[in-house]
């Protein structure tokens, strides 16, 4: 297959956490399908400060790769924050966002006080740094909105990832100056409510991504997602919007780097 010519960005992957058993090639190999299929850069995501000093090593290996560095939601309890680390981690040339942070409350086990405090604390860092944040929200959107508005920053601002909120929470993000990243669910069938939210999207303020290794897209569900597939997010929502392919990954790719300053 020729080399496709779509500058597509997948803005949220995580490349350390897909198994590479049965691929000779490992992650170059990750990286080569990628670029086959026109995606040019990647952003490898941190969930917590282990799985981001390996995100900025991946990230400083291959030119294709940027990083972020962060402790998700739903991996506070287990490791809590240390900011001062997470600090360090930061000043890497090769981490362009923090993050993943927010707030998830879908499971009632969760310490949603010990979430909650690492969010502001994730806000803050970045707001002194200057560095726009990446947010994993879910069932918390009014307390998501509460805390980027009180603590966040509006000129770096950030990214609610993985969007399956709903408009009115959409908005909100946007008057904060932040992006909204649609990933492989919008493909699924019971996804309706979030086509109807990416119709009523602007388009300067829309990211795509694949979350690999999960949220395969169709037709491949129930394979291991590669940030190659961000190539069928990005043409199942052109179809969407009735626009042309080239035009929504030349959108999306300009609206990467104008949130996280990479080439």
């Amino acid at each position: 297959m020729p080399v496709q010519t779509l500058p597509l960005v997948d803005s949220h992957c995580h490349l350390d956490r897909l198994n590479l058993e049965g691929y000779d090639d490992g992650i170059a190999g990750v990286i080569a399908r990628a670029r086959q299929q026109g995606v040019g850069k990647m952003l490898c995501v941190g969930i917590d400060l282990e799985n981001s000093l390996t995100c900025s090593e991946i990230a400083s290996t291959y030119s294709e790769v940027v990083a972020s560095v962060g402790v998700h939601p739903l991996s506070v309890d287990e490791t809590p924050l240390d900011i001062e680390r997470l600090r360090r981690l930061a000043d890497s040339k090769h981490v362009v966002a923090i993050g993943e942070t927010g707030l998830d409350y879908f499971y009632e086990s969760q310490c949603l006080k010990q979430q909650r405090q690492s969010f502001v604390d994730h806000l803050v860092l970045a707001k002194e740094l200057r560095k726009p944040v990446i947010v994993h929200t879910r069932d918390a959107k009014d307390d998501t909105i509460e805390l980027i508005t009180g603590h966040g920053c509006l000129e770096s601002a950030g990214v609610l990832h993985c969007f399956t909120e709903d408009l009115p929470m959409a908005k909100k993000a946007l008057d904060l100056n932040y992006y909204i990243s649609i990933s492989g669910i919008v493909t699924f069938r019971n996804a309706d409510a979030l086509r109807d939210v990416v119709k009523a999207l602007p388009l300067d303020r829309l990211l795509i991504e694949t979350d690999s290794p999960y949220l395969t897209p169709m037709p491949h569900r129930g394979k291991p997602n590669e940030p190659q597939y961000v190539s069928l997010v990005a043409q199942y929502i052109a179809d969407l919007l009735a626009i042309d392919v080239q035009v929504l990954a030349e959108i999306t790719t300009n609206n990467f780097y104008r949130l996280f300053g990479s080439e």
